[in-house]
């Protein structure tokens, strides 16, 4: 596979994904530690030291736990948005970090490294400037969409045309509602400014389906307020209703928590 991508963890407690492109190899946040996310890359034969730099979503800590002390080790620039910048260093929350590895990106814009191209585009989370990925290589597109509080249709059309998806399925509305946590928390859960849960994470999977999207990832579970096999079950249902069948048409697992997920791509 040239085009590639890996959950390393996703959920609630630490997100990181591994992003191989020909000779670019990208980082999507680093929410574990540094520690966890060097041993997720020697299961997926990936030397840390060939990474080309880190994609920061946002600034919540379980997406940027490790970033700082990985970009020490390994000289890794950093990729974020200038607000989201002005936030992590304000409050010291990478570290020290060298001048050159501060790399700032703007939304809605195109990087090109190689023949890799990078959008981060704009979503909807109580965080500072937060973003979502999509690459694009050669003929194919991968994107990278969690913590979204609502797919809107600028966001909805961004993610059309994917050939591979890593979706957020964070909870269930009946297992967040009869949980024990506080009102305000499952409050910002379920705002437009909080996570995705399973039913509107399905619809928008059906919604985007074409002939051409080959696997679709689950990932982003809530540790409490979901389980994989009812996010799963979501999702083959919805799609089961609108004649797309899982194993024919499309590719669907759930990413893993604290280990490695399969490696996908083209």
């Amino acid at each position: 596979m040239e085009f590639k991508l890996c959950a390393i963890a996703s959920g609630s407690s630490g997100n990181c994904a591994y992003l191989g492109a020909g000779d670019q190899q990208f980082l999507i946040d680093v929410g574990i530690s540094g520690k966890k996310a060097i041993a997720g890359l020697g299961e997926i034969g990936v030397n840390p030291e060939t990474i080309n730099g880190i994609l920061i979503t946002h600034e919540h800590s379980d997406h940027i736990k490790g970033v700082g002390i990985f970009s020490r080790k390994y000289n890794t620039p950093i990729y974020a948005t200038q607000k989201a910048w002005d936030k992590m260093l304000a409050d010291n929350m990478l570290g020290t970090v060298k001048e050159e590895n501060i790399r700032i990106l703007e939304k809605n814009v195109y990087m090109q490294h190689g023949e890799l191209r990078i959008l981060p585009y704009s979503i909807h989370h109580d965080s500072v400037d937060p973003v979502g990925y999509i690459f694009e290589y050669k003929d194919k597109k991968i994107t990278l969409a969690t913590d979204i509080g609502m797919i809107d249709e600028e966001i909805a059309n961004h993610l059309k045309g994917s050939n591979g998806i890593l979706l957020e399925f964070n909870h269930d509305i009946r297992m967040l509602e009869a949980g024990s946590y506080p009102f305000p928390l499952k409050k910002r859960i379920l705002g437009s400014k909080g996570h995705l849960n399973n039913e509107d994470a399905a619809k928008t999977l059906v919604a985007i389906y074409h002939d051409g999207l080959e696997w679709a990832v689950l990932g982003h579970l809530s540790k409490d307020n979901n389980v994989p096999d009812l996010a799963y079950l979501t999702a083959k249902t919805a799609l089961e209703e609108n004649n797309i069948q899982i194993g024919r048409d499309i590719v669907v697992t759930v990413a893993k928590r604290d280990k490695v997920s399969e490696v996908y791509g083209f």
